[in-house]
């Protein structure tokens, strides 16, 4: 999903305003979205009802109110676990772009990023580095067609208009801007 603060942010292929000028550029997965969150719901669901028949049932097992709890401090658990899946965040800016993964996120500078590419057959994005390195940006996914297609787009042209494209990159499609 893109996000955009305000309906007057120009296109990227118009190219009319600056980088300074642009509202920061705000990219979520959205197929995997869809997908964790009525897992996640589904969890919490299952596992307050086993919380609740599980007290009532003829086992011969005692399942008191600590076991019950317990039952649905799991499903939460497992729900918020399930919901990581939802966490991963980009965000393009004048300052340069902040990548938020599954567990962990950091600012790159677009001093550092040497290139945006989408090489073929990966499962989303990365930023390439220098000395080949280069990091993930899950929340640019190929899954998401074409959502994937214009949030690309639309980081490359930060990469451009932020003056750093220097040569382009290896890797299949994901040539750099």
């Amino acid at each position: 999903m893109i996000e955009q603060p305000t309906a007057s942010t120009p296109t990227p292929a118009g190219g009319s305003a600056s980088a300074a000028a642009r509202t920061p550029l705000v990219v979520r997965p959205h197929k995997v979205r869809q997908v964790v969150i009525p897992i996640a719901v589904l969890l919490v669901v299952i596992f307050v009802i086993l919380a609740l028949v599980l007290n009532n049932s003829s086992t011969g097992v005692h399942f008191g109110l600590s076991d019950q709890l317990s039952m649905i401090a799991i499903g939460l658990l497992l729900a918020a676990g399930v919901l990581l899946g939802a966490r991963p965040k980009v965000r393009a800016s004048v300052d340069g772009v902040e990548v938020r993964n599954l567990l962990f996120g950091q600012v790159v500078p677009w001093t550092l990023i040497k290139g945006v590419s989408f090489p073929d057959g990966a499962p989303w994005a990365r930023l390439e580095l220098p000395r080949d390195e280069y990091v993930p940006v899950v929340a640019i996914q190929a899954a998401d067609g074409e959502r994937a297609v214009r949030a690309i787009r639309e980081l490359r042209a930060w990469y451009r208009e932020a003056g750093t494209a220097n040569a382009p990159t290896a890797g299949g499609t994901g040539a750099s801007a």
